[in-house]
């Protein structure tokens, strides 16, 4: 088994930290950060391709789930029969982060390719995630796409904007990190 570097220790590391301090408080308020763990899980694919990372961060997902329920008085309304729908969510995810790791080069065109990357795999996050919990967690009542597309539209943007928000953080400190780098290697 090939151990992981000091470098993926740290992303890892940070990631799963990352998730932990926002993942209570989906989209935000003037006192907290929104959850960050759709844009964690696509880091993560693209920074450490261990499905074990994949596997830890499901299960960190579910224990602060967990834990904000039992013990911080979050609301359980999200915890129905379509949970489990978010295996899938996250596994679209960390494979977009996967795919976009083997064709990563550094350059602006890849900088593009990352959006557009990010952008359909977190749309699709989106729709499984928002679609299972109207489609199966039986909250909602003659269900109808129509009725669907309304409630969706209500949650999208929100979505995609805190999440493209952490990525594009992460694409600047990957980029200073990435030139400091290649200024240390040449000063060599």
């Amino acid at each position: 088994m090939k151990l992981l570097s000091q470098r993926s220790m740290l992303i890892g590391l940070s990631l799963v930290a990352l998730m932990a301090a926002t993942r209570m408080h989906h989209f935000g308020s003037p006192l907290h950060l929104p959850d960050a763990s759709v844009a964690v899980f696509l880091l993560a694919g693209f920074f450490i391709a261990s499905p074990l990372l994949f596997a830890g961060l499901l299960l960190e997902a579910g224990a602060l789930d967990y834990v904000a329920i039992t013990h911080l008085g979050v609301s359980d309304w999200c915890v129905t029969p379509a949970y489990w729908f978010l295996i899938p969510t996250y596994a679209v995810l960390w494979f977009a982060g996967r795919y976009y790791a083997r064709i990563h080069q550094y350059s602006m065109r890849s900088l593009g390719v990352f959006a557009g990357i990010s952008f359909a795999s977190l749309s699709t996050a989106f729709f499984i995630s928002n679609g299972s919990f109207y489609w199966f967690s039986g909250r909602y009542t003659n269900t109808n796409v129509a009725e669907y597309l309304s409630r969706a539209a209500q949650y999208y943007v929100p979505s995609l904007t805190s999440s493209l928000l952490y990525l594009a953080c992460a694409a600047a400190l990957y980029a200073v990190w990435s030139a400091r780098a290649t200024a240390a290697v040449k000063a060599e």
